[in-house]
């Protein structure tokens, strides 16, 4: 027979057997807000209204305290966050579709914090706290945004997967207000000062001239192989990974000599960037270029300086911005940086004619 509510006690219920026993059982929330049910026992055992609804009390005071007598069971037996990263990375698998630089991004920024934690335990403070902490490792508000946002989804995943049936906590998490307005980009001064710092640096020098050439991302960049490139029409195939699509850039003057020289001792399926069968890391390019792009535009700038300092993703904006400056035209700037939505790229310039080959040989 279907519960009903006591007459005497808020939060108990009596189900009455077929056998003509009662059983007695409580609802309360847990520490997480989730309604529990929980059964205390039948009466036939000794047990009353009175005695459930005191045990109830217990339970509250528990949770309230920090001591939810079921959690411990409930994180025994509950999925973790890494369970629900490797479903995540097997759809993407599955779906060929690449995890770019979320796997760093989950491994550095979340695992360590989360990974092995039930996510039942993972709560909008503890978020919060994480969010807290990367600003303060000076990380950009745009960068902690992603990484809140990554975790989103691998709760979602969790949800969707059945490891997890709670609300997802980092929808109630504010996300950080980025300021777009202004995009720090390097002038042709400072791309010539750029270019004599990683001079000797053959790996630095290859990638820092591409990204300025093509206007793509870290990934990208790091995602050309032999067989993307042919000089001959000076044309690059490019691999967007945040639009999962591919596009076409131009080889510059400045870096058509360094392709033309490493190519032929390439095979085909070889990356550019390193010269081997395998990509590169994220990380083999970020942090020796990071030293030489502080040294020489951030001295005395705050970590979390967004607007004004000068990261790997700056070569991005000073691509379309110094197109936008020789006078390209906007929807030129948007097709050679791929951007889906045309307002991306009004940061850049006004219109004016010109054709993308013979910008990019102009500027680069």
């Amino acid at each position: 027979m279907a519960r009903t509510k006591s007459k005497k006690y808020t939060g108990v219920y009596l189900n009455r057997l077929a056998d003509g026993d009662i059983s007695y059982a409580i609802t309360y929330k847990d520490e997480r807000g989730q309604k529990v049910w929980e059964t205390i026992g039948k009466k036939s055992n000794g047990i009353t209204e009175t005695y459930a609804y005191n045990k109830r009390n217990e339970r509250i005071n528990r949770v309230r305290l920090g001591e939810d007598p079921l959690a411990a069971k409930k994180q025994r037996k509950a999925k973790t966050l890494d369970d629900a990263f490797a479903i995540y990375v097997e759809d993407r698998r599955i779906h060929n579709r690449s995890l770019h630089d979320e796997a760093a991004r989950y491994q550095n920024h979340i695992q360590p914090t989360f990974g092995s934690k039930p996510i039942v335990s993972i709560t909008p403070d503890a978020i919060k706290q994480l969010q807290k902490r990367k600003i303060d490792e000076g990380y950009s508000y745009k960068t902690v945004n992603h990484i809140v946002n990554l975790l989103s989804t691998l709760i979602n995943v969790a949800i969707e997967n059945d490891l997890f049936n709670g609300a997802n906590p980092a929808k109630r998490v504010k996300r950080l207000k980025v300021d777009n307005a202004r995009e720090r980009f390097l002038n042709f001064d400072e791309v010539d000062e750029l270019l004599e710092a990683v001079a000797g640096d053959p790996l630095l020098e290859l990638f820092c001239k591409l990204a300025l050439s093509t206007g793509g991302r870290l990934e990208t960049i790091l995602a050309i192989q032999k067989k993307d490139i042919d000089l001959k029409s000076r044309t690059v195939k490019l691999k967007d990974f945040k639009n999962e699509s591919t596009y076409t850039g131009f080889i510059g003057e400045r870096v058509y000599p360094l392709l033309a020289d490493l190519l032929p001792d390439l095979n085909a399926n070889d990356y550019v960037i390193g010269g081997k069968a395998k990509p590169m890391t994220a990380r083999m390019i970020q942090v020796p270029l990071k030293k030489v792009l502080d040294r020489l535009f951030n001295q005395g700038l705050a970590k979390n300086d967004r607007k004004n300092r000068v990261v790997i993703h700056t070569l991005r904006h000073t691509f379309g911005s110094l197109l936008a400056i020789k006078g390209t035209p906007i929807y030129t700037i948007q097709r050679l940086m791929n951007h889906k939505d045309i307002t991306m790229t009004l940061r850049y310039a006004k219109l004016a004619p010109d054709s993308g080959l013979d910008a990019v040989k102009g500027v680069f």
